[in-house]
């Protein structure tokens, strides 16, 4: 059989997230759907009756994030940049919720639905049938059907993606289990996708793992997952707290739940698993020798492939450990001590957790440990919501529950670099903005930190088993709520930079008073700053959520093959940037308060930035496609010291690296494939509204000399723009562990907003074509 290689379907460069309605499949009625916000926890809910619809009106953001007729007016066409950044802050605006914040989708990767759909089968605990109705609506549309990818009918590990067996498989699955035909056309053209791919069993790690627990698989196709691990000595270099925080968060009950075997208690009486059973595989599933398919996998999946040690580490295992030294008193210890883990986990985040894979993974522990009718299980399933979001193409699950703060924060400072921050008629938009922040700053550090042998005030970097090894939060931001309970460190930077904006903004006509009161104070400010100095790495670099705990090497022990730079923290120049031109503010604001540190801090962290740019005067990004993103952060991070195009070569070498890859229209456009790759690779159709916001705001902030070529990058930007002020959404725009990539729409306000005033302001507002 052939099997096809990763990247082999088709030579479109990013794919196309253009949903295909070729079938009327059954939806429901978009005006009965509203999103709650509750101090920033936001779930969906369909209304059922008149009587509701009638006392619940449906607001001009709900309808714009159902793909609706907002109703908002169309303005006078814009002649110059500031024209239209104000015509795109007030459509913007206009999408602010009641607690203060911006919401939107989170989505893009598609393995995520399929573990909450498995485990509330497992669990028998369903969605709604509205629900149910959108998801399956949802997955249909991301389907590679059409001129998408080929037309294969399969799924990749995004929306995006070429078709891979972890997506086909997993997403196939999901709509079996919500009650789809497998006679449906489209799923005869995924199974087709999926033989041609070698089966589910060729699929990564995580998928024989959610098909073994459903029933679908035996567990002896599964590598192992041994959660005697956690037992090892601190000092040890591979022990878990050491990893990156989501790997080790779902390796947590991944291998709780793998050294329990268990198994959903209905799968052999089940029609649909036993249907399952026949439709997944190109052999017959009584003949499958599953221990031989442990290292199988589809070339299309294999990102990262297995490394030499980590075979040679799991071939022991199966071989040695499991069957002669897996005592039954270390096997209880081992869980006995994840399932404390477990547990605060759960306490430091109200259930909600780190993010939607091992939240339900964390749901089926408590099922499994403490029973169907307990209040783990039933708060951790009303918490599944919070990871919904209804879109126009049907209901996903986001990458966490939301990006909040993350999106807040940039909001403001938008308004501010332009200059609007200023003007009366947006002073409750952003005195609401930072009101929400207030409210989600973490005001306590994690459950056990305080009485734990590494406390101390101000906080260190330090961590300890007592509290779950997490890293220290009072006066931190996280990237969506505070229930989420994880500190972030450049969601802290630009949470507080955003806050100090507003904070200090000086009334226009009197200098001795401020524009906006004191929301949060000068205590809490030097918390946040405190948080920032726990966060820099020996390097001088920062990583997201805490400093990197573990060699790189441990790489070597990847099993999640799909994903690249996963098990430990890395140096990011995004997240230094934030906390550099944060803490650069903060001490000019208060040039007392540990000033030692901080500038210790900052040049380190700008020697780093400095060393990290590539020879062709760029720089890889980690959390945005890919060096537009990085690009802009870096030269930010530059400016805040001097450098511009006038005095330095480095500034110079990046413009140099953006002008030569602009486009004949004005602007820039790089694919995905660059995170991938780590090589530039154009975007395959062509100028994106928000890379080309990124250059703008870089060439800027390095005051590059040359204008012409900004202002056609700006000319594009206001060409995109509609009559009412919006931009509609192009190709994706956030990535994470190199291969997968995540939507932020609100970046398509944000950034060119912010660059069109960035502008205006440096180069004059006079009209553009």
């Amino acid at each position: 059989m052939r099997v096809r290689k990763r990247g082999q379907s088709n030579g479109h460069g990013n794919g196309s997230t253009k949903p295909l309605h070729k079938k009327d499949d059954p939806k429901t009625d978009p005006y009965r759907w509203r999103l709650r916000n509750d101090r920033g926890v936001q779930t969906w809910h369909y209304l059922t009756t008149d009587e509701e619809v009638k006392q619940w009106p449906i607001t001009v953001a709900d309808k714009h994030y159902l793909g609706l007729g907002t109703g908002l007016p169309d303005f006078p066409a814009a002649r110059t940049p500031m024209q239209a950044a104000e015509n795109g802050l007030k459509f913007f605006s206009k999408l602010q919720l009641e607690p203060g914040n911006w919401a939107c989708e989170y989505g893009g990767p598609m393995f995520l639905l399929p573990g909450i759909i498995v485990t509330l089968y497992v669990t028998g605990m369903p969605l709604s049938q509205p629900e149910q109705t959108e998801i399956i609506r949802y997955i249909f549309n991301m389907q590679n059907l059409g001129n998408k990818n080929g037309g294969d009918g399969g799924w990749g590990l995004h929306i995006e993606a070429d078709s891979a067996v972890f997506g086909t498989a997993m997403n196939y699955t999901t709509l079996r289990l919500l009650g789809v035909s497998p006679d449906d056309p489209r799923m005869r053209k995924a199974r087709g996708c999926l033989f041609d791919l070698g089966g589910a069993l060729n699929g990564p790690h995580w998928a024989k793992f959610w098909l073994s627990l459903l029933g679908v698989m035996n567990w002896e196709v599964v590598n192992p997952v041994p959660p005697e691990l956690w037992l090892l000595p601190d000092w040890v270099p591979i022990s878990p707290w050491r990893w990156w925080i989501h790997m080790r968060q779902v390796f947590l009950p991944m291998g709780f739940i793998w050294s329990k075997r268990w198994v959903y208690a209905k799968a052999d009486t089940d029609p649909l698993i036993r249907q399952l059973r026949q439709e997944l595989f190109t052999q017959p599933h009584d003949d499958i020798a599953w221990a031989r398919y442990r290292n199988a996998i589809s070339p299309a999946d294999d990102y990262n492939p297995k490394s030499w040690l980590l075979n040679l580490v799991n071939y022991l295992l199966v071989l040695v450990w499991i069957p002669y030294l897996r005592l039954d008193w270390l096997v209880e210890r081992a869980e006995r001590w994840s399932w404390k883990l477990i547990q605060m986990e759960d306490a430091n985040s109200d259930f909600a957790d780190l993010a939607p894979v091992n939240s339900p993974m964390n749901m089926l522990a408590c099922y499994i440990e403490e029973g169907p009718g307990a209040y783990s299980v039933r708060r951790h399933r009303e918490r599944i919501h919070d990871f919904l979001w209804l879109g126009k193409d049907g209901m996903m699950c986001c990458g966490t529950n939301g990006v909040q703060n993350w999106d807040t924060a940039f909001a403001v400072q938008a308004m501010y670099e332009t200059g609007f921050a200023t003007r009366p008629e947006y002073h409750q938009t952003l005195l609401k903005a930072v009101e929400f922040l207030e409210d989600q700053q973490f005001l306590e550090h994690p459950v056990g930190y305080e009485q734990s042998p590494v406390f101390s005030d101000p906080p260190t970097a330090k961590t300890s088993p007592q509290y779950g090894y997490r890293h220290v939060r009072k006066g931190a931001w996280g990237f969506s709520n505070k229930v989420q309970g994880y500190s972030v460190s450049d969601c802290t930077a630009e949470a507080l930079k955003a806050t100090m904006m507003v904070q200090t903004l000086t009334h226009p006509n009197d200098p001795s008073k401020t524009l906006f009161p004191i929301v949060i104070p000068e205590q809490r400010l030097k918390w946040a700053a405190d948080i920032l100095l726990t966060m820099q790495n020996k390097s001088g670099a920062c990583s997201s959520y805490e400093p990197t705990r573990g060699s790189e090497r441990l790489e070597l022990l990847n099993a999640a093959e799909v994903f690249g730079r996963i098990m430990v923290e890395y140096d990011y120049p995004e997240c230094t940037t934030a906390c550099v031109t944060t803490l650069h503010r903060f001490n000019q604001l208060y040039p007392n308060y540990r000033a030692t540190e901080i500038r210790r801090f900052i040049d380190t962290a700008v020697q780093w930035i400095r060393a990290n740019q590539r020879a062709d005067g760029s720089w890889y990004g980690s959390w945005g496609i890919c060096f537009t993103y990085a690009g802009m952060f870096a030269l930010e991070s530059l400016a805040t010291q001097g450098e511009t195009h006038a005095n330095s070569e480095r500034v110079r070498r990046a413009c140099t690296f953006f002008l030569d890859r602009q486009n004949a229209d004005g602007g820039w456009g790089e694919s995905y494939r660059s995170c991938e790759t780590g090589k530039w690779c154009p975007h395959p159709d062509g100028s994106q509204v928000v890379q080309t916001a990124w250059v703008v705001i870089a060439l800027v902030r390095a005051q590059s000399p040359d204008r012409e070529p900004i202002a056609r990058a700006v000319g594009l930007l206001m060409r995109r723009q509609r009559p009412n002020g919006e931009w509609l959404q192009e190709g994706i725009e956030g990535v994470f562990n190199k291969s997968c990539m995540i939507s932020y729409p609100n970046y398509k306000f944000i950034f060119p907003i912010q660059a069109l005033g960035m502008y205006a302001k440096q180069y004059g507002d006079a009209e553009i074509d």
